[in-house]
C-alpha cells in the first residue's frame, strides 16, 4: 500500500510513457513524464476491464482516493457500472459545480436571483452564508445526514432564533429539492420530518386592536395628533385605506386621481415576485370621501412634488417607515396598535361589525383571492362594490369616533 510519502515524491522514469504506483484494491497513482499525478481504479465488469478516474493528486489525497474508490466498489456491487455512472454524472451537471452543499445551494440560489427582488435574494444569501456554510458548505450532498442537518438548525434554535431556525429549514427543504434530480435513486431529501424535531414556531403578528370601543378611543387620539401635517394626514389615512404601509408613505400625487376618488398603484411597487411586478396589472384603491379630502389639504403643500408625503430632510424622497409607527407610539398605542397592524384591523371588524364580503375586502387589501373569480376582484367589475365598501368603512370610523357607547351593528346604523 502506497504512503503520503511515496505519493508526494512518485516520479515517471526516463523513457516511460506513465508509472503507475499500486496501492490496493485496484487503485494507483498515474505519473506522466510531465509531472502530473492521476487516481485511477482499475476494475472488471462483465469480463471487460475498466478504468475509473478518480482525481489528481495531491488535490484528491491518499485517503480521499481510497473513499472514492470504495464508493464505486459499492456501485458497482449494486450492479452500476461506475465509469457509466461517471458520465451520467457529467451529463446531469456539465457546468461542474460540484456537488457540496455550498455548490449546490450557490447554484440554486443563482437560479432563483432573476424572479426575487434584491432584498429578498439578500436576505436568502445572507443566511446561507450565517447558518448553514459554515457547518455544512463543505459537504457532500449525499453525506449529509437528517441528524446532521438538525444539529445545524439547532445551533441556529440554541441562540434564540425559532424564526431563523425554522426559515433555514425551508430554504434546505428547497435545496434538496433542487439536487435530487440528479441525485441517485437512493438519495432522498433528508429534511422530510426534521421540522417536528424543532422548537414549534409561530409567527407574531402584528399589533393590531380589533375591539371597536378601544379603536374609537385611538381614532380620537389620532385626529387629536399634534404632530406635523403630512405625518398627521398618513396617520388619518392608514386605518382608512388599509394599504400596505410602504404603499401609502411612497403614494405619489401622480397615481392619485382625486375628482374619481381613485388611487392607482403601479404593479412595480405591489408586494410581488420580480415577474409578477413587470408584468402584473396594477392595484386600484377606491378613496371614500373622507380621505379625498383629507389629500386635497396637502395639495398646497406637497402638490408640486412627486410625493404626497416628503420626507422631513429631502423633499425628493418619501417619508421613512419610522414616521406614523412613532406617532402611534407618541400617543401611547405603539404596544397596540402599529401601522400594518391596520389593515388586521380593517379586516377583522369589516367582517365582523358590519358582515361585508370577505372576498372584496381581501381584493383591497390587494390579498390572492382564493374564490372561483380568482384576481377579477381586483379588476373594474367589482370596482363599484368596492367603493360601496370602502365608503361603508370610512363612515363606521367617523362613528366609532364620536360614539360615547362601545359600538356594534346593533348600535350603530351604518350609512
Amino acid at each position: 500500500m502506497l504512503t503520503d510519502a511515496q505519493c508526494r515524491n512518485a516520479t515517471c522514469s526516463p523513457g516511460a510513457k506513465r508509472e503507475r504506483y499500486a496501492d490496493s484494491g485496484g487503485l494507483y497513482l498515474e505519473v506522466s513524464p510531465a509531472g502530473s499525478r492521476r487516481w485511477f481504479w482499475k476494475y472488471r465488469k462483465d469480463g471487460k476491464e475498466g478504468r475509473l478516474a478518480l482525481g489528481s493528486y495531491p488535490q484528491v489525497s491518499l485517503t480521499a482516493a481510497r473513499r472514492a474508490r470504495d464508493a464505486a466498489r459499492l456501485q458497482k456491487a449494486e450492479g452500476v457500472d461506475p465509469a457509466k455512472a461517471r458520465k451520467v454524472e457529467k451529463l446531469v451537471n456539465p457546468t461542474g459545480v460540484g456537488s457540496t452543499f455550498k455548490a449546490v445551494a450557490l447554484e440554486w440560489h443563482g437560479k432563483q436571483v432573476a424572479r426575487w427582488s434584491p432584498s429578498h435574494a439578500k436576505r436568502m444569501f445572507s443566511q446561507l452564508e450565517r447558518d448553514l456554510f459554515p457547518w455544512i458548505g463543505d459537504r457532500e450532498m449525499s453525506e449529509i445526514q437528517p441528524m446532521e442537518l438538525l444539529a445545524v438548525l439547532q445551533k441556529v434554535e440554541a441562540r434564540g432564533a425559532l424564526e431563523t431556525a425554522d426559515r433555514a429549514l425551508m430554504l434546505c427543504r428547497q435545496i434538496w429539492r433542487y439536487w435530487l434530480p440528479t441525485a441517485t435513486n437512493t438519495q432522498r431529501d433528508i429534511t422530510e420530518g426534521l421540522k417536528a424535531r424543532l422548537t414549534p414556531y409561530r409567527g407574531t403578528n402584528f399589533p393590531a386592536i380589533v375591539e371597536p370601543e378601544r379603536f374609537g378611543d385611538l381614532l380620537r387620539a389620532m385626529y387629536a395628533y399634534k404632530g406635523g401635517p403630512f405625518v398627521r394626514t398618513a396617520l388619518l389615512l392608514a386605518p382608512l385605506l388599509y394599504q400596505r404601509p410602504g404603499n401609502l408613505r411612497t403614494m405619489e400625487w401622480a397615481e392619485l386621481d382625486l375628482d374619481a376618488a381613485l388611487w392607482t398603484i403601479p404593479s412595480a411597487k405591489m408586494k410581488r415576485t420580480v415577474e409578477e411586478k413587470e408584468k402584473g396589472e396594477p392595484h386600484v384603491v377606491p378613496l371614500p370621501k373622507q380621505a379625498v379630502a383629507l389629500l386635497r389639504e396637502l395639495l398646497p403643500l406637497s402638490g408640486r412634488g412627486k410625493y404626497v408625503f416628503p420626507g422631513q430632510r429631502d423633499h425628493d424622497r418619501p417619508m421613512s417607515d419610522n414616521s406614523v409607527r412613532t406617532a402611534l407610539y407618541s400617543l401611547g398605542y405603539g404596544d397596540e396598535q402599529s401601522w400594518h397592524g391596520f389593515r388586521a384591523s380593517a379586516r377583522t371588524m369589516m367582517v365582523d361589525q358590519l358582515d361585508l364580503d370577505p372576498l372584496a375586502i381581501e381584493a383591497n387589501l390587494a390579498h390572492a383571492v382564493k374564490d372561483s373569480n380568482g384576481r377579477s376582484y381586483n379588476r373594474t367589475k367589482y370596482l363599484a362594490k368596492r367603493f360601496e365598501q370602502i365608503q361603508q368603512w370610512a363612515d363606521y370610523l367617523d362613528q366609532l369616533r364620536i360614539a360615547s357607547n362601545v359600538p356594534n351593528r346593533t348600535k350603530l346604523q351604518v350609512a
